[in-house]
């Protein structure tokens, strides 16, 4: 088995669990609440922007012109690509995308799941470390939105059925890339390497589950503590 392929499969029982999890289930459903879904793009406004300055750091770590050529190509898709999904949850708000992401919000599961992706960028120097930091994002919206569109139990009126179109088609050139460098990266491993980067992936795929879940839930810091809690 590929290591790409060992990761995916390993990384599956949470992958169930974020689709079973609210926010995907009330997407599914055409009932995500207005306010978790203006949480979710103003955190993934911020989370975006950082996912392309990491690009931008991995390319000095590779060899191959056309890696990096792709990977250019990625950071312009972020910038102008990925906001036609974001567009999708916008109209379904009825908000303007660019009012909605003027108010910043930077919450602690978001703040941890980019400083996973940065750390292991500047304290690896194999680039398989920082791509397995990455690569859960794409696959995991890949994945969640191929099983959505086969989903009895999708909303067939709503328009976030849209986003879920996206998701299943837009991912499958990114997620192909970094398989093919995660199993070329790795190549010449230690066993023990390979665990720590599968950790690193599996790391990732649990922030992904986190992210959903505080725009759900609208997290906060929680400064100078309460009583309650």
């Amino acid at each position: 088995m590929l290591f790409s392929e060992e990761l995916k499969k390993d990384s599956q029982p949470i992958i169930n669990d974020i689709y079973n999890d609210p926010f995907i289930q009330d997407m599914l459903h055409g009932e995500l609440p207005k306010a978790a879904t203006k949480f979710y793009l103003r955190a993934d406004a911020s989370y975006l922007k950082e996912f392309a300055n990491i690009y931008a750091l991995i390319i000095p770590k590779l060899s191959s012109l056309d890696d990096v050529k792709f990977l250019v190509e990625q950071i312009q898709f972020i910038v102008g690509g990925e906001v036609e999904a974001h567009e999708i949850l916008a109209d379904y708000v009825g908000e303007p995308y660019e009012e909605i992401v003027q108010e910043k919000v930077w919450p602690p599961s978001g703040d941890h799941y980019i400083k996973h992706m940065y750390f292991n960028a500047f304290a690896k120097e194999n680039a398989a470390f920082t791509i397995a930091a990455m690569a859960p994002c794409p696959y995991v919206y890949q994945v969640i939105a191929k099983q959505a569109l086969k989903d009895d139990a999708l909303n067939q009126q709503s328009g976030l059925k849209k986003w879920f179109e996206f998701y299943s088609t837009e991912m499958d050139e990114l997620v192909e890339v970094f398989d093919e460098l995660m199993n070329k990266l790795t190549e010449h491993c230690t066993e023990d390497e390979k665990q720590e980067i599968k950790e690193c992936f599996l790391q990732s795929t649990v922030h992904e589950r986190n992210f959903f879940a505080m725009s759900y839930n609208e997290e906060a810091w929680s400064f100078g503590g309460d009583a309650h809690e």
